[in-house]
């Protein structure tokens, strides 16, 4: 028989913050507390929105109501929202109380961190961005390596065409995708990789990882920095490339010796709820640890 799953996983191509009727102010009231919710809200990173929603999945079809999680709560239907519209937007809306956590796929900033005040932060796991190219690319049979130059000078634009980086490929113009400049995953990558300089301005800025992997498995001249995790889940549709002779593997990334890793954050304000609690502990669970690995990433625990 069926179960009866009570469930709302919405993952949004672009949010800028959860705003009007469709959302609910997160409470801060003293009186309210210890009222006991069923629901809790997610927002933020389009990387670990995916994670946290397959994880919320799992969570609820093995419990269904909050009474089967621990015998003290209240026979509610578990509820648990998860919207993407990436890092910043996360942590404004802790900030702001429009959500219960926050997802980032990059550090937390001090000044974050100072306008959050009592903060909670748990690492679930450690991302990287990989230099990838479509498989059709007549540069995978040339060189499985870019130095951090080369990249530079591609992503700059000062490369423009394929055979500025090597005089035997094509002259074909470098397509460019990189993620909106205002995500976690540009911060990332410009400050492990661009520094002072920017990338193109006629760069296509994808508006989450799935699309930003999507241009390059749809165009042949394409390159963009794609999530680990992303390249583990489209094996074959795109090759990511060593970086200064550094293959990004787990064991890389884990070591620091691959330079563009990133970590996957969920940022609370204040205490925990005691369901709010259980369901992080199912998060950093060996359960949770075995999601985040199904889905290309490297759980932290």
């Amino acid at each position: 028989m069926k179960r009866k799953i009570s469930l709302l996983l919405v993952t949004l191509i672009l949010v800028t913050s959860l705003v009007g009727c469709q959302e609910k102010q997160v409470n801060s009231n003293d009186s309210e507390k210890n009222e006991f919710r069923a629901e809790m809200t997610f927002n933020g990173s389009s990387t670990l929105a995916p994670v946290i929603s397959a994880i919320a999945t799992d969570f609820i079809e093995e419990n269904t109501t909050w009474d089967k999680v621990d015998d003290s709560f209240p026979d509610k239907n578990i509820s648990i929202y998860v919207s993407a519209g990436g890092s910043g937007s996360g942590v404004k809306s802790v900030i702001e109380g429009t959500s219960d956590f926050g997802m980032l796929a990059r550090e937390i900033k001090d000044e974050e961190k100072e306008k959050i005040g009592d903060m909670k932060d748990f690492v679930l796991g450690i991302d990287a961005l990989t230099i990838s190219i479509n498989p059709e690319n007549p540069l995978v049979e040339l060189k499985d390596s870019l130095s951090t130059e080369e990249i530079m000078k591609i992503f700059s634009g000062e490369y423009k065409y394929w055979d500025d980086l090597d005089s035997s490929l094509d002259h074909k113009e470098i397509v460019v995708v990189i993620r909106d400049l205002g995500g976690g995953a540009h911060e990332v990558f410009q400050k492990s990789v661009m520094g002072d300089v920017q990338v193109r301005e006629d760069a296509i800025q994808a508006p989450s990882m799935g699309a930003l992997v999507a241009k390059i498995i749809e165009n042949k001249d394409a390159i963009g920095y794609a999530s680990f995790g992303m390249v583990n889940q489209n094996v074959g549709k795109l090759i990511p490339l060593k970086v200064d002779e550094i293959e990004p593997t787990e064991e890389n990334i884990v070591n620091g010796s691959y330079k563009i890793s990133r970590p996957l954050i969920a940022v609370k304000k204040g205490e925990l709820t005691p369901e709010q609690q259980a369901f992080m502990d199912f998060v950093l669970s060996d359960r949770g640890s075995e999601i985040i690995t199904k889905m290309g990433f490297v759980p932290t625990n």
